[in-house]
């Protein structure tokens, strides 16, 4: 009777050890997870630490004056707001133009530090959001690689993803754009459609549709989501894997995500409208064909539901011929049959280049090279491939989305380098799965390599006392009674069945252990590879988020051999035009800079980054192409009082107006057709030195920027094109000089007043006109001219 008293007391043991340990891994987990979220923040800190607290680039810029309203003014004086300082004279409605989501989450966060007597600036909220989203992003990444392969997975996922450079690029202290929310968001949202996958609740599909409605609010990206989840869905229906799970996973979120992402006004019924959505409605329609199909299946019998089934396919397939006529129907009056110009970019790489140049000219918008992938994600692109195989094995709903995850996020960061940032987390995903799975398989070997003797024997002394035990109580209980014993043997008999059963199962599994056990020495090695990996990984991304992507690029710097060079020649001329010139004054720039103009200097300005106004965009270029006395027509005419130029041809800066000017060139010549660009050319090649062409160096552009440049080294030599300029000595008739910078980055200059332009034609004129009336009485008095 000992043996089975001492199993018996075995099992309460085992299952606290079992508990406790769970118990244990379950506070190492939090601990590990909080770390991963401090290591996300304090990595993006390295703008604030080696520069200042800053805002970062340009689009950030409206997005923290917008915020400044907010805070100022209120929720509804937000929507209501019509800014009659961008885009003169049309101005523009922010409510209505503005995705809401980043502006109403960092005003609720100043709200809310402001109610607790904690005064922090707007400026400081606005810095450090993203730094706080990036330690969600990393948390939600734990949460959906966990419900995919496990704990471990989404550890190793959530700390890639809180250093990967390409996600730092947009997540540093002082990058106050779109995407330092939108990237929890959209982790957060698939996370709630898995585990609505793989629970079947309606409370996570809920939540799923809270959480893509934030995501509408906060990002365009929106529509990658609601594409990319009916292809799962489509996929999940054609393999065979359809489920009840599935249908309330996806259904709720069409309906009540899409009714929701109506209510953002710059969305509006383009949530029904437009053909990036329409996907999602035509699987709408296919998941509920497929679930009445498997309704009346189980409820019919075989030959009825032969009939029926042929029924409901003909209903089906009529009722989706109708509404894809209906959605042809709506599309076919559009030129872009319902796609935005940045989709169709999207599906055919080289619409912008052909038909929207000013989607073609934003340098986030072109494709990426090799070498940036290995920049952005670094040892992760090797990984994704491991990853790829661990998600089929075995494969499962959740494992199948990811698997989809990052094909279709492979894509589209091939076709615009800005999409590298949804390249990333499903990267980190399937890099997490590769990493853990190897860490399981390499661990798990040594483990079985150092105790394989010892389990052995073991486990052949627990087979003989356990054999003897069972003789021993045999032996036993054959001695009872005769009634007592009748009742035994089918309980004994299913006894010894199960265990004859259980041991060959055992003895399989150790067998197949010993067979994918690797040995000692090869799994010693391999984890250390798999640790020099990581290490060279960390270093990687510690060097990107300090030295790459940390520099703001409103304050420039430069290290030679006598030190470390400051340019902060931006807020310099911003600070200028705040302080001399007239509140009302109207500044031309490209586009480039109007949301700095506006934020910084206070001032009206002609084009923004919104760039929703392809007409207006292309008048400022035509000016910037045009010789000085039609640019001075043009600019007058829109009430312009100065013109902003940027210039880096003194100190090396490359991302000047010159290098620009080719786009302003295409721009502007695909509204005004006489703005050619092979004028600016010389034999197919752009050229500012001796060999240009005259219309390039007689245009506004090539004087604004060069204008007594010659006088800094008496050669005329720009650093950034490596020659001498063409055009050296020239005098503006209708600009002045009104303000340079220190190095001459930002170039400032004020429209000559309609008097002074015309002074010597109509002195001319004067003159012709009083000498022929005083021709005929040259004895008489010649009378004064009034311009003298």
């Amino acid at each position: 009777m000992a043996a089975p008293e001492t199993s018996t007391a075995a099992v309460p043991t085992l299952y606290t050890n079992n508990t406790l340990r769970n118990a244990f891994g379950g506070v190492l987990s939090f601990f590990i997870l909080l770390l991963i979220g401090v290591m996300a923040f304090s990595i993006r800190l390295f703008s604030v630490i080696k520069y200042e607290s800053v805002i970062h680039e340009f689009d950030p810029y409206f997005n923290y004056r917008v915020t400044q309203f907010l805070a100022k003014n209120g929720i509804y004086e937000f929507w209501n707001w019509f800014d009659d300082r961008t885009w003169y004279p049309l101005g523009r409605v922010i409510g209505g133009t503005v995705y809401p989501g980043l502006t109403l989450t960092a005003g609720t966060i100043w709200w809310l530090l402001n109610s607790l007597n904690i005064p922090l600036s707007v400026e400081t909220v606005c810095v450090f959001t993203a730094p706080i989203f990036s330690a969600f992003a990393s948390w939600a990444t734990y949460l959906l690689t966990k419900e995919v392969k496990g704990t471990g997975a989404g550890l190793t996922a959530a700390a890639l993803l809180a250093m990967v450079p390409s996600y730092i690029s947009r997540s540093v202290a002082g990058s106050y754009d779109n995407e330092a929310v939108a990237i929890f968001a959209l982790i957060f949202t698939f996370y709630l459609y898995i585990k609505t996958l793989n629970t079947g609740s309606l409370f996570y599909a809920t939540l799923n549709s809270i959480s893509y409605f934030y995501m509408v609010c906060s990002w365009g990206g929106y529509t990658f989501i609601i594409n990319l989840i009916p292809m799962h869905v489509l996929l999940c229906i054609v393999t065979g894997r359809f489920s009840s799970r599935l249908y309330i996973a996806y259904a709720p979120l069409v309906v009540l995500g899409t009714l929701l992402a109506a209510l953002v006004p710059v969305v509006g019924f383009n949530a029904v409208m437009t053909s990036e959505h329409f996907a999602s409605f035509l699987v709408f329609i296919i998941i509920h064909v497929v679930a009445f199909v498997y309704y009346i299946k189980g409820i019919l019998s075989p030959k009825m539901f032969k009939v029926a089934v042929t029924l409901v396919v003909s209903v089906g397939l009529a009722v989706c011929c109708a509404v894809i006529a209906v959605l042809i129907a709506l599309v076919a009056s559009s030129p872009t049959k319902g796609w935005s110009g940045r989709s169709l970019s999207l599906l055919d790489p080289t619409y912008a280049s052909k038909y929207i140049p000013i989607i073609a000219s934003v340098s986030e918008h072109q494709p990426p090279t090799w070498p940036s992938y290995f920049m952005d994600i670094n040892v992760l692109a090797f990984l994704v491939p491991a990853g790829i195989i661990a998600c089929f094995l075995p494969l499962s709903d959740a494992s199948s989305f990811v698997v989809l995850y990052i094909a279709t996020s492979v894509y589209f960061s091939g076709v615009m380098v800005r999409l590298m940032l949804v390249l990333a987390p499903a990267a980190c995903i399937t890099s997490g799965i590769a990493l853990s799975q190897a860490f399981d398989v390499f661990t798990g070997s040594i483990k079985f390599q150092l105790s394989g003797a010892s389990s052995n024997t073991e486990v052949d002394a627990a087979e003989t006392s356990s054999s003897t035990a069972e003789s021993q109580t045999d032996a036993v209980k054959t001695e009872k009674p005769e009634e007592t014993a009748k009742n035994r043997p089918s309980r004994k008999s299913k006894k010894k069945e199960r265990e004859h059963g259980e041991k060959p199962s055992t003895k399989a599994k150790a067998e197949k252990k010993r067979l994918l056990a690797l040995p000692l020495e090869s799994s010693v090695i391999s984890l250390l590879l798999l640790v020099l990996l990581g290490a060279f990984y960390v270093v990687h991304c510690v060097w990107a988020a300090a030295e790459a992507y940390s520099a703001p690029s409103i304050v420039l710097t430069s290290r030679s051999h006598d030190g470390l060079h400051v340019f902060d020649d931006f807020r310099e001329a911003y600070a200028w035009l705040r302080h001399n010139t007239d509140v009302d004054d109207k500044v031309a720039s490209w586009w480039d800079y109007g949301y700095q103009t506006t934020a910084m200097a206070n001032r009206t300005v002609i084009v923004d980054n919104n760039t929703w106004n392809n007409t207006h965009i292309a008048t400022v270029g035509t000016a910037m192409s045009s010789p000085e006395r039609a640019a001075w027509e043009i600019f007058h005419s829109l009430d312009v009082k100065y013109v902003l130029v940027v210039f880096g041809g003194l100190v090396g800066y490359p991302s000047d107006d010159i290098n620009k000017f080719l786009w302003m060139v295409r721009i502007g010549g695909g509204v005004f057709p006489h703005i050619k660009e092979p004028d600016y050319l010389r034999d197919g090649q752009y050229r500012i030195d001796s060999q240009a062409t005259p219309t390039m160096l007689n245009c506004l552009m090539y004087k604004l920027s060069y204008y007594r440049f010659v006088e800094t080294d008496g050669k005329g030599f720009d650093r950034v094109r490596q020659t001498e300029i063409g055009k050296k000595y020239f005098k503006l008739t209708h600009f002045e000089e009104a303000f340079t910078t220190h190095h001459w980055m930002v170039r400032i200059y004020k429209l000559k007043p309609p008097k002074n332009r015309i002074r010597g034609k109509t002195k001319k004129s004067k003159s012709k006109t009083s000498s022929t009336t005083s021709s005929p009485k040259r004895s008489g008095t010649k009378k004064k001219n009034p311009w003298q």
